[in-house]
């Protein structure tokens, strides 16, 4: 089954590079017939890819570069196991789709806690302090509290709140 899935992922790259080079010579080939009217590729741009926002993933959103919080899935932060600081673009599609893309991982360090549960939300203990993990990261991976844990966290993480929960020991 995983040499299933292995074959799938190596096809949807392949698919996503065969795609981003179209795109790339459409562009070119704009560029070439209007000149270097760079509004005019922006708005072929934006009518193919709709609104483009960089931004801040903080453990459970991303905050964009225009100040704004978006939502971002729990279930594809928890697969990608992003950690508070990564960077992310998000394009919002003309029908109002949402799709993340994580661009700028942070340097993180691999770090061993205990799992406890607080008023409904999920820390991991770390020496003497506290990450939050997401919820979809503990059931994914059938985890309970007292359970030891593996956690990812920003490498300087002196004010960091959340860890991206990597494996149950």
């Amino acid at each position: 089954m995983a040499e299933i899935a292995d074959k799938q992922i190596k096809r949807l790259r392949a698919l996503i590079q065969e795609a981003e080079t179209n795109l790339a010579a459409a562009k070119e080939l704009l560029v070439s017939v209007v000149g270097e009217d760079t509004a005019a590729v922006a708005s072929v741009k934006e009518e193919n890819l709709g609104k483009v926002i960089e931004g801040v993933f903080d453990g459970q959103n991303m905050v964009g570069s225009d100040g704004k919080t978006y939502p971002v899935p729990a279930n594809y932060a928890s697969k990608s196991k992003l950690v508070q600081g990564d960077i992310l673009k998000l394009t919002i599609g003309d029908d109002g789709a949402f799709m993340y893309k994580q661009i700028g991982p942070i340097p993180r360090k691999q770090l061993v806690g205990v799992l406890e549960q607080k008023d409904g939300h999920y820390f991991v203990k770390v020496a003497d302090h506290e990450y939050r993990v997401l919820l979809a990261s503990v059931t994914y991976f059938k985890a309970k509290p007292g359970d030891q844990v593996s956690v990812n966290v920003p490498e300087e993480e002196e004010n960091a709140e959340w860890a991206a929960l990597e494996a149950a020991l």
